[in-house]
């Protein structure tokens, strides 16, 4: 008995369904699974995860830590990571970058007073360059060197003017505002233009202001590197810089009471190359150096 045709071709459909399930769906995952599992590979089928002497899983070479304690303050024993903003931080559920680019330079001010839909208290949005400068600053005093760097003001904020013309975007200037800086704190500078700067009265609108980004005297190789204050593209990466890693040496051999030169060596071991050679730059696993550190030079031991 030959078979209608549209149940003829429901049937190779279902037939097709069935081989593509059991060879897709079922065979390779097992083979790649099987693949992992060969000599060399099974731990990082395995996510490449780091364990403690006892075998406790304490993370995984792939996914960056923050190593702060409770308030969020970073642990002076420890290697600090890059930024992430990943959630709160690293979390591989909210990977994400924060999708900020070079013309974030002006935040959006907390209006005293003002609270959200939920109830919660405005606290405003920094921009990508105040993010930087903060950090910068940041790191700057936790490792004893110059946080400064470019249209960055001394308190850590974006050095950003909006500047009033007579006639629009051109004449005299007849007013400037540091827009990053919220009444009552003093101007990075004092006067532009001729004029008196303002601080920023949270709220007000500085629209009609030329947006005007003030370069300073900080040098133009800051001492912080980039990735000191930058987030990566995932909010994930485990390494920092040799450069970053350095200007925190002195600061973890003082903690652990041994010399910079010891720390060093140890940095120097956990450094990867560029890959085959020639790939990305050199680069410091931040959660395998700091467990190194434990082993060889623990707190109190």
């Amino acid at each position: 008995m030959r078979l209608p045709t549209w149940l003829a071709h429901h049937l190779a459909a279902f037939r097709a369904v069935l081989v593509c399930t059991a060879l897709l769906g079922l065979a390779y995952p097992l083979l790649m699974v099987g693949v992992g599992h060969l000599p060399g590979l099974h731990d990082r089928a395995g996510g490449s995860v780091v364990r403690t002497a006892d075998g406790t899983v304490i993370g995984s070479r792939l996914i960056g830590q923050s190593f702060t304690d409770a308030d969020g303050n970073p642990v002076p024993r420890y290697f600090q990571s890059r930024p992430s903003a990943a959630g709160d931080g690293y979390d591989p559920t909210s990977t994400s970058a924060s999708n900020l680019g070079p013309e974030s330079v002006e935040d959006i001010l907390p209006v005293p007073g003002t609270v959200d839909a939920e109830g919660n208290p405005d606290e405003g949005t920094q921009s990508l360059l105040t993010q930087v400068c903060a950090r910068s600053r940041a790191v700057g005093e936790l490792d004893g060197v110059d946080g400064s760097r470019p249209y960055c003001t001394p308190d850590g904020v974006g050095a950003v003017l909006r500047v009033f013309h007579r006639d629009g975007l051109t004449g005299p200037v007849t007013r400037a505002v540091s827009v990053n800086q919220p009444c009552p704190a003093t101007p990075f500078v004092g006067t532009f233009g001729g004029v008196a700067v303002e601080c920023a009265v949270p709220g007000d609108d500085y629209s009609g202001g030329v947006v005007t980004p003030v370069r300073g005297d900080a040098p133009a190789e800051p001492a912080v590197p980039a990735d000191a204050v930058t987030a990566s593209a995932s909010g994930l990466d485990p390494h920092i810089s040799p450069a970053y890693a350095e200007i925190q040496v002195n600061r973890v051999a003082r903690e652990r009471q041994t010399s910079p030169d010891d720390v060093r060596r140890l940095v120097a071991e956990h450094t990867d190359g560029r890959g085959l050679g020639f790939l990305g730059e050199p680069r410091v696993n931040v959660l395998e150096l700091n467990l190194a550190l434990d082993r060889a030079f623990p707190v109190g031991g």
